[in-house]
């Protein structure tokens, strides 16, 4: 489900209502709810709501633990079941906040999360966006900043994001008004990438500022769709991304052509990746060799395609997804 934007009519902000929209989406979340909740409770900056919606298949007990928390988190339970885009979409609806911020229900926030990033959107009107570093963890408790070498870009930052999706959800503060001057909000066709196809049209339009230290904790899981549905499901998507950008960027690919190479070859990696799972290691290597110049990253995996794929397929997977799940 996309949403096309009918709310030009927010641009000025209802002073009656909270500074910050929390959107929460909730598909049988109870596990680590409390601790995603009480990360917002604890904010240092206090005016804000969190818009929780929970799917129409969440059969666990999310709603009794959302609704434990008072009025400051409004509860809905929606009447149909949609991909997360989707949900995400009919969640900002109901928003009534100057800024949205985006908290998944197993992830967590820093308490001057909120406090840090909406001083920055404060004080530029030409900020569309906010985010910061964050700790990586997981379930052995194992931590590590998400920045902790290579610093991050703002300002204009759209050609650098073509590079590399390296914006985490949790970690974002959005102006409505970027949301709502673009032609949708999240496209609910997608269901991996959706944030980032968001990201990358906010990106177009507004400047992105950053605040250099973790202000979030994002919670880092075993994948439980396979790997071979996940590339399929990837390649599918970064074409809708690339089709989002023609229609958003007049002369995309003229004017970025880096960039739009960039995503082209994420997406064929994947499709060649797939190739290989599937013993078909000639198609694959025709696939990627088109892109060996483009790093030795590439010329090394073209090589590696003349050994049986079960042998390195961990280490391909996160090699040559990292750039687009941020």
């Amino acid at each position: 489900m996309s949403v096309s934007n009918n709310n030009k009519s927010r641009k000025f902000h209802d002073s009656s209502a909270p500074t910050v929209s929390v959107i929460m989406n909730c598909l049988n979340c109870e596990r680590y709810l409390r601790e995603a909740i009480d990360s917002v409770f604890a904010q240092t900056y206090e005016d804000w709501e969190i818009i929780f919606w929970e799917d129409k298949g969440s059969e666990d007990n999310s709603e009794n633990i959302a609704k434990s928390y008072g009025s400051k988190l409004r509860y809905f339970k929606s009447d149909v079941s949609l991909p997360l885009y989707g949900s995400r979409n009919l969640a900002l609806q109901k928003a009534r906040g100057k800024y949205i911020a985006i908290l998944d229900c197993d992830d967590m926030w820093l308490p001057a999360k909120l406090e840090e990033q909406i001083a920055l959107l404060e004080r530029d009107d030409g900020v569309g966006l906010v985010y910061s570093d964050a700790f990586n963890f997981n379930e052995k408790g194992k931590e590590k900043r998400k920045f902790e070498i290579h610093k991050p870009y703002r300002g204009n930052i759209f050609s650098e994001l073509l590079l590399c999706n390296f914006i985490s959800t949790q970690t974002a503060v959005i102006r409505r008004e970027a949301f709502d001057s673009m032609d949708r909000w999240f496209d609910g066709r997608l269901i991996q990438t959706g944030d980032y196809d968001a990201y990358l049209r906010i990106s177009y339009r507004w400047k992105v500022d950053y605040v250099d230290k973790p202000l979030a904790r994002y919670r880092v899981h075993r994948n439980s769709k396979t790997w071979s549905d996940g590339r399929k499901l990837l390649s599918v998507e970064l074409d809708l991304v690339i089709e989002n950008l023609r229609q958003n960027v007049c002369g995309f690919e003229d004017k970025y052509p880096e960039g739009a190479r960039s995503l082209k070859r994420l997406r064929d990696v994947q499709l060649s990746l797939l190739d290989w799972e599937n013993g078909d290691k000639r198609e694959a290597r025709k696939k990627i060799n088109v892109y060996i110049r483009d790093g030795v990253s590439y010329l090394i995996l073209s090589l590696l395609m003349y050994f049986p794929y079960r042998y390195v397929y961990y280490t391909c997977h996160r090699m040559y997804t990292k750039n687009i799940i941020a």
